[in-house]
């Protein structure tokens, strides 16, 4: 007789709240009308916070594994995943007044949304190839459709098909070097995986896998030379859904790199590191020296994100649970201050008009001198300027880099910095000292006006206070 027993649900009980919250959304929305469409709004973001709410619950600094070992739950999965809860909570807050001004305020929009943050919550918990796939399967065509959601946009269209083909092209090879691995050890499990590779000698095969695996995972970052995607999303998809992409979503690539290099091949760090090096390097440079020549704010950002993904991948290349720790802090970092800068984007639009061509920021100073301030802090953060946030970031990782031995990577990571601060200062010089086209002040909800200044002032205070983050990774973080 076989005796089944029944898995402990209580490590995926945001999961399935969520799951079922999403599925109330996308019946409700079915009864809903143009005139009514907000009450899928409130319902997605209410998803959220009951979300959150059981997560903080049940937060633990135990280590938790489930249906069979394919599903984890430890402190960097609780820390993630709120980090994910909250940036989609500002995503739809901002996204949800440029969608009504230009008629695709859509329930699509908040179902793939939240069908989206369900596939990172199973990619940050994946212990196993297959619910790594899964999490990030269902992360991936939630955000294709997303981007062609402004179906009469050929722009919109071109930029969904692109991001499709390339995604597609990127998902196989991930699942090509994960069936390679699993050929050689015999196991999907990522801790069964660790011990075999720690115990037995380097496989040419493994390492052929390994570059198919990182390939995947450079995709997903945006990493160069597997960028090619990310500056026409990000500039033909709409601005909402560009915020979208460019926050949460991060977090759950980390996450992937963390279970895949870090749970699962740990014991090929010689051979993962050099990889990394040269991803990071390339995206440094890349993402730096192209931002400079964008007069294009959405593309501007999406160059600029390129750049931030190399230093992200600088701290994971350490192997030390200090570089890990930095790498983290950088990545929630970079999704606090992404979404102060493409919120700003839709604060500065309104119907008709898109506020993403740089000559727009003209004299933002003299048309609102509180919001010029609040971009001023959010450019100076991603240059790395101190005492900002992003000041913090890039010094933690290349602390890392140097304790780790490479003084050089750190000098090229410095250089990099430099070169990329001007293009932030160039958005600065425009607020500031270029004349105004357009003298009308701006025009937006409270809930937007106030969300954007707590978005820049917590990168300020984070900036001023940042020991307390810092050690929340350092705890949070597997050694």
């Amino acid at each position: 007789m076989i005796n089944f027993q029944l898995p402990d649900f209580s490590p995926a009980l945001p999961e399935m709240f969520l799951l079922g919250m999403t599925c109330i959304v996308l019946i409700v929305d079915l009864f809903l009308n143009d005139r009514t469409r907000l009450v899928t709004y409130f319902l997605a973001q209410v998803a959220l916070l009951g979300t959150l709410m059981i997560t903080l619950n049940t937060v633990s600094l135990d280590v938790q594994t489930t249906f069979s070992g394919v599903f984890i739950r430890d402190p960097m999965s609780d820390v993630l995943k709120i980090a994910v809860y909250t940036a989609a909570f500002v995503t739809f807050l901002y996204a949800k007044d440029y969608l009504r001004d230009r008629g695709i305020l859509k329930g699509e929009f908040y179902v793939l949304g939240l069908f989206g943050v369900l596939g990172m919550m199973v990619l940050i918990s994946a212990h196993n190839f297959l619910t790594v796939y899964l999490g990030l399967e269902l992360l991936s065509l939630s955000m294709y459709a997303m981007v062609a959601l402004q179906r009469d946009s050929a722009v919109a269209s071109e930029a969904a098909m692109k991001y499709f083909i390339l995604g597609a092209i990127a998902s196989g090879m991930l699942l090509y070097g994960m069936s390679i691995i699993y050929g050689i050890t015999g196991s999907l499990d990522l801790s069964e995986m660790a011990a075999q590779i720690s115990t037995q000698k380097s496989h040419i095969l493994m390492a052929f896998g390994l570059v198919f695996m990182i390939v995947g995972i450079a995709f997903k970052l945006g990493a160069v030379p597997f960028h090619m995607w990310l500056p026409d999303v990000y500039h033909g998809a709409p601005t909402a859904v560009t915020l979208y992409i460019a926050s949460a979503p991060k977090i759950a690539a980390f996450a992937m790199l963390m279970r895949l290099l870090i749970d699962g091949l740990y014991g090929m760090h010689e051979q993962w590191q050099g990889i990394l090096i040269i991803l990071a390097v390339l995206s440094m440079g890349v993402g730096n020296i192209l931002a400079i020549a964008q007069t294009n704010i959405k593309r501007m950002l999406a160059y600029s994100t390129i750049s931030h993904v190399g230093f992200l991948i600088l701290g994971a290349l350490t192997g030390t649970q200090n570089g890990f720790a930095a790498s983290m802090f950088y990545t929630l970092s970079y999704v606090l201050m992404a979404l102060g800068g493409f919120g700003m984007i839709i604060l500065m639009s309104r119907k008709g008009f898109e506020a993403d061509k740089l000559e727009d920021y003209k004299g933002l100073n003299q048309r609102s001198p509180w919001y010029a301030l609040m971009m001023l802090i959010l450019m100076f953060s991603m240059a790395g300027v101190p005492p900002f946030l992003g000041f913090w970031a890039k010094l933690a990782v290349l602390e890392e880099v140097v304790a780790a031995g490479h003084v050089w990577l750190a000098i090229v990571g410095v250089i990099f910095s430099i070169i990329g601060a001007f293009y932030y200062i160039r958005v600065v010089k425009l607020m500031y000292f270029d004349k105004a086209d357009v003298s009308e002040p701006l025009s937006s909800s409270l809930d937007m006006r106030l969300m954007i200044s707590l978005n820049s002032l917590a990168v300020l205070f984070l900036g001023i206070f940042p020991s307390g983050m810092l050690n929340m990774c350092l705890l949070s973080v597997p050694g």
